[in-house]
């Protein structure tokens, strides 16, 4: 448990002699994290989904074992007896609205979403979210009665947030965790629009969305199985550019720095260096090739999103009918969940989860300059007060401007500008984090508009 206390972040940032030392370069609770992830229990949770027979979104609603009403309520009744557990910590409740008029969801609709909000100790209105798919569909999109499973898709998605909570639960951290099963994904994307409208309302200040939709499959159509790959797919541009950041970005750069892209580059990392036997493969576009996901409706509002998922798809096991063609099975069943790495992919969740709202506020108001000149200096806005009681210091990143990942870093302490003699500025690409007394450390964060995470 996290403990911030002012005088442990002044040990931290001297040395016995005056010196300034850096933080520790790994939260040692994040390894307790991982290890804490069950696929038993994860199996568990995916075989209950699945007995539902469907949750399409416009399937039954007032049975007690049938349908996506059965199922988003079996969702809040666990979600709050995770709350239970941890002595009321969780935030339960549906987020809905009722759609109507749309080519997938003609007539109106009762759209609800369960959402569990684990409050943050320093900044609570500083949020990340995890989220998975409550519902499933078959073949036909609109056939709302046949049995459609959605084991994979998308029951591994919502097993994987029921087991963060359970896990991260058990621990505090200075900002907020969002755990959220969506509704209408298949329909439309629904159910993301309609938290993301209602987190605008509410005022939350969301920095990471990280969606998850279908992370149980490790064997693919293409004969590939892979167990120790995940993809991790980020939007480039942010969705909400105006013409103005266009143009400063066309001379600054940071079309491949957008905060979704170097959200995905902090989970690639934290793969790295928490879960073992397991890469990530960052995927330089929103989503799958003309396909959609539900970390999309929040880019699209603003807020950084990426999506995590499997490798290999296997695509006679999702938007199936259940049934044997020319000896080939189709269907989206338990069978052809490999729980295990649905495990390894939620342990990849939790531990980004950790960090991101371990962190400190991360750096806003970042600015970068350096023109004609032999050194490059960038300076950022520090918060002040409760939010900013665990922060110890700043880390500065560069690398090469076709490199995919930050090669080289400084952490230059509790300072607000930085100048790095020495390293032109027409060479690299250049961002800065916030980083905590224990370690944990925010995405860098891209100077100018293209990279920024919003206000604190």
């Amino acid at each position: 448990m996290r403990i911030f206390v002012s005088m442990v972040m002044a040990a931290g940032l001297t040395g016995a002699a005056g010196a300034q030392v850096a933080p520790p370069s790994e939260v040692l609770d994040v390894h307790d994290h991982v290890a804490a992830v069950s696929a038993d229990r994860i199996e568990a949770d995916i075989t209950t989904l699945v007995s539902f027979g469907t949750r399409h979104t416009a399937s039954e609603t007032e049975s007690e074992t049938h349908g996506i009403g059965a199922a988003r309520r079996w969702i809040h009744d666990e979600f709050e007896r995770i709350s239970a557990e941890c002595g009321g910590c969780l935030e339960v409740m549906y987020v809905s609205e009722t759609i109507s008029g749309e080519r997938r969801i003609p007539d109106p609709v009762d759209v609800v979403s369960v959402i569990a909000i684990q409050r943050g100790t320093t900044d609570p209105d500083r949020m990340v979210v995890m989220s998975g798919d409550i519902d499933s569909r078959a073949s036909d999109v609109m056939n709302a009665e046949i049995d459609a499973p959605g084991a994979n898709d998308n029951a591994s998605g919502v097993a994987g947030v029921l087991e963060a909570a359970r896990v991260l639960s058990q621990d505090e951290f200075a900002g907020s965790i969002i755990y959220a099963a969506l509704a209408g994904e298949e329909q439309g994307l629904f159910g993301g629009r309609i938290v993301a409208d209602y987190a605008l309302e509410q005022g939350w200040r969301i920095k990471a969305v990280i969606n998850n939709d279908m992370i149980g499959n490790s064997a693919g159509i293409d004969g590939v199985v892979d167990n120790a790959t995940a993809r991790v797919f980020s939007e480039g541009t942010r969705a909400t550019e105006t013409p103005e950041e266009a143009r400063i970005r066309r001379f600054t750069g940071g079309e491949v720095d957008s905060p979704s892209r170097n959200l995905a580059r902090f989970i690639d990392r934290t793969a790295d260096q928490y879960v073992p036997n397991l890469d990530v493969m960052m995927v330089y576009r929103l989503d799958r090739f003309g396909r959609g996901g539900h970390h999309r409706p929040f880019n699209e509002a603003g807020m950084p999103g990426v999506r995590i998922m499997e490798t290999h798809e296997d695509y006679n096991r999702q938007h199936q009918d259940i049934r044997v063609e020319d000896g080939i099975e189709y269907g989206d069943v338990l069978e052809a969940v490999d729980f295990d790495y649905a495990a390894k992919l939620t342990a990849l969740n939790i531990a980004t989860l950790a960090q991101l709202a371990g962190a400190p506020p991360f750096p806003a108001d970042v600015t970068i300059s350096g023109a004609v000149r032999p050194s490059t200096t960038l300076s950022w806005a520090r918060p002040e007060g409760e939010p900013a009681a665990n922060l110890m210091g700043y880390r500065v990143y560069w690398r090469l401007t076709d490199a995919p990942q930050w090669t080289h870093s400084r952490y230059v302490g509790d300072v607000t500008e930085f100048t790095l003699e020495n390293v032109v500025i027409d060479n690299y690409y250049f961002g800065v984090s916030s980083v905590a007394p224990d370690g944990s450390e925010s995405p860098v964060v891209f100077p100018g508009p293209a990279g920024s995470f919003g206000g604190y």
